[in-house]
């Protein structure tokens, strides 16, 4: 068996590695490391790496925003959207052999992109075409399918055209949801609007959004639709705008999707189904599926969605692309390739 043979090769393997071992220190709580190679356990895969993307919520873990529930356990190899190649197979594993090009989302309970080497879970992991790059793959799971579930289904948008037409706002729509947001959003029968700065507008009208603002400009800050639109919802992908702020432009069934939830937050949105308001601020719980993922990769390799990529690191200079994340001022996706 062509798996049983890789296994024997890579038992007892060391890989390059980066981890962390304590909450906090930024860039400098990063470490190279070289551990072993890990070994896939029933319904798993074993992947060489070729890319890796990073995500706001990778260094958010690693300052102890997610405790004491992420990371679960210390040292920890961050980072969950990879892509890569098959190279060995655990029991019962059907949908991919050995050599298969994949693209994978990597539970955050054991994390694993930042290495040579990951276990993936088989639900989570599909095929990756040969007209979809190891970068732009990787590039999909986390930020793709979180603007996928806002949009189809708290949002409501069918992605193939039909309903009635809905008036979106995408904020930070250069970042890396914001980015997937639009694009998306305009497969389906929609009005967009989005926010981003001043240096990104021209790309973020490319991506297809019909109207877009300067957030640092007044009307920017208020929000306010430049055509007058009333939104049906907001894909909401910044940080730091409280709900009164979305409330004058929304319909009067309009709710607000918040993808970055705070205290603030889970507290507005509890007032609001207390007084049965019917302007709504829903707070997304990201429920990565294998089988949007696989959509997700079929509209890349169709050309109707695609990855921008910020910028690439060698996995040696891991740190750069960690601090370059924490800037939080990346056009597109951040990509780590061993």
């Amino acid at each position: 068996m062509r798996g049983e043979s890789i296994k024997g090769k890579m038992a007892g393997k060391l890989m390059h590695a980066v981890q962390y071992d304590h909450y906090g220190g930024g860039t400098a709580g990063l470490k190279h490391v070289e551990v072993p190679v890990p070994t896939p356990k029933k319904y798993e895969v074993l992947l060489k790496v070729e890319a890796a993307s990073l995500n706001p919520v990778d260094w958010k873990m690693q300052k102890g925003m997610l405790r004491p529930i992420l990371p679960s356990k210390f040292p920890y190899i961050p980072v969950t959207d990879v892509a890569g190649e098959v190279v060995e197979v655990g029991f019962g594993v059907k949908k991919f052999k050995s050599g298969d090009k994949v693209v994978a989302y990597l539970s955050p309970f054991s994390g694993g992109g930042l290495a040579e080497f990951a276990v993936a879970k088989e639900n989570l992991t599909v095929p990756r075409p040969p007209e979809v790059s190891a970068a732009e793959g990787a590039g999909l799971p986390v930020a793709g399918l979180t603007a996928h579930q806002a949009l189809t289904q708290s949002a409501g948008v069918k992605l193939e055209g039909s309903g009635p037409r809905k008036n979106l706002l995408i904020t930070a729509a250069s970042g890396g949801v914001g980015l997937y947001a639009v694009q998306l959003a305009k497969l389906g029968n929609t009005y967009v609007t989005a926010t981003c700065g001043a240096r990104n507008l021209d790309f973020v009208k490319g991506l297809g959004a019909d109207e877009v603002l300067d957030y640092k400009t007044p009307d920017g800050a208020a929000l306010k639709s430049p055509s007058g639109q009333k939104y049906d919802a907001v894909i909401h992908c910044a940080m730091g705008i409280p709900f009164s702020a979305f409330e004058p432009n929304l319909s009067p069934n309009g709710k607000v999707i918040d993808l970055t939830p705070s205290f603030g937050s889970f507290m507005t949105s509890a007032v609001k189904k207390l007084t049965c308001s019917k302007k709504q601020l829903v707070l997304l719980l990201a429920a990565p599926k294998g089988e949007n993922l696989d959509y997700l990769m079929q509209l890349v390799k169709e050309g109707k969605l695609k990855t921008v990529i910020d910028s690439k690191y060698p996995l040696s200079k891991a740190e750069e692309a960690w601090a370059k994340s924490m800037d939080g001022h990346a056009t597109g996706k951040i990509i780590v390739e061993p």
